[in-house]
């Protein structure tokens, strides 16, 4: 008779191999997207293809079901991490098994062949490029969905991808709660006669200077260059190979010296959740972040309400001062926090105000719904982004290198991920609240340069529990309530009402 034990030290074996794989794969699309030579992307995809199909087929092997048969004949005797571990692994074996490997396959290979693609397209402004790509990993996605199985409505099958039980019926009511406070906040700035001037960070910054002030931020929020690094791709990201290998990328611009400050903030607050997560679940499969949604609430925490705000510029707007003497000599670190904290309708996403930024994500969930619960066609899709950015936004593409492919997301597959960013601003905001009452003097700490003990904070609340604890968890364990976008709004309403004097 096989003892529990053994059953457990089986199934480890297995998530175990599962890692070992995934940490190949990450490991080749990292290299992929920050210089890996261009003609040998279509090589690369397949191999990234064939390893990748290896996970997926052990992720349903006839061992795995056998594991979790025998496990949870026995769950009441599991400990938590291994309870959680088993139903996460039950809940992915009882979609992938849907999938014929092939077919998974064929779609690895496709989306890692079309990054490559878009990267392209998008410095070309050209979507026709790209378009044949993007029409066959919806087509695929829509097979997934058939053999997943329909939830309330397409869409929703794929959002519980990234944000488990959130249905697009909840969604509309949240954001529909943003726009009807956002929208009118917009208006009252763009009738502000005290329009904060940006120009000086429009001048010809160093890129070598840039590397180097962003990676004293990174060290100064506790990112551990130890266990990871940072690098430039076309579009900034975080990869976790493992828990003692977390890199991250971001963007260097010549003449926006703040776009490389905030992604590489952006992108360091993913990165200490995830170096930051319990040792304990080093080599288990709830070593990573247990959403996207919570995930975006660090990089969106520490990019904006922490990076910024004007007690963070009090503290390091002199050392980017002295590295710049000649573009900002003569800015003093209150014009520096309006210019950066300015409210004006952009097209750039990743470069937008913390206000208008959520109507960007609306923009795009609206857009993907209509992809997939809609029927709209990838034929019509930039004229439908370039519509929605003129309705909402007031502003309008002149080519869709800055409209339709300015993000990587489709290119990948990630149908269903954008509403993560706007839900990790609203999570953040909720979760900046919590931490004020406990740590009252967190303005001096920020002003005082003393980031650490915020790290520390975060620690004991999000990271060290990987996903051993759910979304909703994570967030009634903290706060005492479930998710409340009240929260943003008071913080973005407070914001900017202070520096447009509304």
């Amino acid at each position: 008779m096989t003892t529990l034990s053994t059953v457990e030290q089986q199934f480890l074996d297995i998530i175990s191999k599962m890692k070992a794989y995934s940490e190949a794969v990450s490991l080749m699309q990292w290299d992929l997207r920050t210089g890996a030579p261009r003609k040998g992307a279509e090589l690369r995809s397949e191999a990234i293809g064939k390893i990748s199909s290896e996970v997926f087929k052990l992720s349903v092997s006839e061992e795995m079901g056998e594991c979790l048969d025998q496990l949870e004949s026995q769950f009441d005797s599991l400990d938590a991490p291994m309870k959680k571990m088993v139903k996460d692994a039950r809940k992915e074996y009882n979609r992938s098994k849907l999938i014929p490997p092939t077919l998974y396959e064929e779609y690895v290979v496709l989306t890692s062949k079309a990054e490559t693609i878009w990267e392209e397209a998008k410095d070309k402004g050209d979507f026709e490029l790209f378009k044949p790509y993007l029409q066959n990993i919806i087509k695929m996605t829509q097979q997934f969905i058939d053999y997943w199985g329909v939830k309330d409505t397409r869409y929703d099958t794929l959002l519980d991808m990234y944000e488990p039980n959130l249905t697009t019926a909840q969604l509309d009511g949240i954001f529909g709660q943003l726009k009807d406070k956002l929208v009118p906040l917009v208006h009252e700035v763009q009738q502000s006669t005290n329009k904060p001037d940006a120009s000086f960070l429009q001048e010809a910054y160093n890129i070598e200077t840039q590397k180097d002030f962003s990676s004293y931020l990174l060290g100064e929020i506790g990112y551990d260059f130890e266990a990871g690094r940072l690098d430039e791709s076309a579009h900034p990201f975080m990869i976790g190979l493992n828990t003692q290998d977390i890199r991250i990328t971001t963007k260097y611009l010549e003449n926006d010296v703040t776009s490389a400050v905030f992604s590489s903030l952006h992108e360091g607050g993913h990165a200490l959740y995830e170096q930051n997560i319990s040792p304990e679940l080093a080599r288990t499969s709830l070593a990573t972040g247990t959403s996207m949604g919570i995930h975006e609430s660090q990089s969106r925490l520490w990019e904006n309400i922490v990076g910024r705000s004007r007690e963070f510029w009090k503290r390091y707007y002199g050392e980017l001062q002295r590295r710049y003497p000649e573009q900002l000599g003569n800015v003093d670190v209150e014009q520096f926090y309006c210019a950066i904290n300015r409210v004006e309708p952009s097209l750039i996403r990743i470069e937008a105000d913390e206000v208008t930024y959520n109507l960007h994500i609306i923009i795009r969930y609206e857009l993907e719904k209509m992809l997939i619960n809609d029927n709209l066609s990838v034929e019509e899709l930039p004229e439908a982004w370039n519509s929605k950015y003129e309705s909402y936004l007031g502003i309008r593409p002149s080519h869709d290198g800055e409209g339709v492919l300015q993000d990587v997301h489709w290119s990948f597959g990630g149908l269903g991920y954008f509403p993560s960013y706007s839900l990790g601003n609203m999570y953040g905001a909720q979760m900046m609240n919590k931490l004020r009452q406990e740590m009252p003097d967190v303005d001096a700490k920020i002003e005082a340069g003393d980031l650490l003990p915020i790290k520390d904070w975060f620690t004991e609340h999000v990271y060290q529990y990987g996903s051993l604890l759910t979304p909703a968890e994570i967030i009634e364990k903290m706060t005492g309530e479930s998710l409340n976008p009240q929260y943003l709004v008071d913080y973005l309403t407070a914001k900017t009402k202070d520096i447009y004097k509304l």
